[in-house]
């Protein structure tokens, strides 16, 4: 079994503060709340990285960053998967205002599948969890006490590839360890950053 890995834009600390002052006092026991420390918008999941295509995903996860010039993003409001009444996760939307995470997403799985890498082609739909639940239940009540949920925007400079290890984190979630950064446009023409560290 390789190694399980996703590609994040993972927000700075001052938008992940802003995030928490509306999450927390809305934690509850009906649901499994995300630690801020892991809060990222998903870019592309890798499930199984073979140890000797690492390499190779990094190589490409620069190229794609290469082409993409940094962007601004910010977070507002809440929404539910699979429906409001049927929920299973709780996330905060994120506001894309130039739609530039499809195509960096796009260049992330690309950058994966020419490494040899299966990835699974799906919708792309930019966010940030906050909560999961195993069964589904009425999230109209979250839904509304966060409905003005909102950051201010913030540059995303670079992005990074994190491992996911299933189960080390509290209560059985996974843990985060950041591996790389990858900067965005023209100064990504350097090797990305290697890191060992929790999302921020």
């Amino acid at each position: 079994m390789g190694e399980r890995l996703f590609a994040a834009v993972v927000p700075p600390a001052a938008a992940i503060d802003e995030l928490a002052r509306w999450v927390e006092p809305r934690r509850d026991d009906a649901w499994r709340w995300t630690d801020a420390s892991d809060w990222h918008v998903t870019l592309a999941f890798f499930a199984d990285v073979d140890p000797w295509r690492y390499d190779a995903l990094v190589e490409r996860l620069g190229l794609a960053a290469g082409r993409t010039e940094p962007f601004s993003l910010s977070l507002r409001g809440v929404g539910c998967f699979a429906s409001a009444l049927k929920a299973r996760v709780l996330y905060a939307a994120v506001v894309d205002a130039v739609d530039a995470l499809p195509g960096l997403a796009a260049r992330c799985h690309t950058a994966a599948t020419t490494s040899g890498i299966e990835v699974p082609r799906e919708t792309y739909h930019p966010h940030v969890t906050l909560a999961r639940r195993n069964q589904p239940v009425d999230g109209s009540r979250h839904l509304r006490a966060l409905a003005e949920l909102a950051t201010t925007p913030w540059n995303v400079a670079d992005f990074a590839l994190v491992q996911s290890f299933l189960g080390q984190g509290p209560r059985g979630t996974p843990r985060y360890e950041v591996r790389e950064r990858f900067p965005l446009g023209r100064a990504s023409a350097a090797r990305p950053l290697t890191e060992t560290s929790h999302p921020e």
